[in-house]
């Protein structure tokens, strides 16, 4: 069953940028966009597996840091190769200063 579990405060990531959030074995990656609001996708580059804290954020795109493939991190969709599988993504909401992803 589907709950809501608060990852991060809001003011925890800059704008344009991200952080990790492990949760029950799980490894997230939680953004601020550039227009302020937050987005959850899974942890981890769906190319090697790789943690996509360490990647760049470019407006809406997350680059991952070992190979350079990118997602639009808002839909998951890869966007430059070496990727070619999506992202996981995960509803996002904002419940005064903190940002809670929801989690199966």
């Amino acid at each position: 069953m589907p709950q809501w579990i608060r990852a991060c405060a809001t003011d925890d990531i800059d704008e344009e940028d991200l952080i990790r959030f492990d949760h029950a074995g799980q490894t997230y990656a939680i953004y601020h966009s550039p227009d302020g609001k937050f987005f959850a996708t899974a942890g981890k580059c769906t190319h090697e597996d790789v943690h996509l804290c360490d990647g760049l954020v470019m407006g809406h795109l997350i680059e991952c840091p070992k190979h350079n493939g990118q997602f639009d991190y808002r839909t998951g969709e890869a966007k430059r190769a070496p990727v070619c599988v999506n992202l996981k993504t995960f509803p996002v909401k904002v419940e005064g200063d903190d940002v809670f992803i929801e989690v199966a």
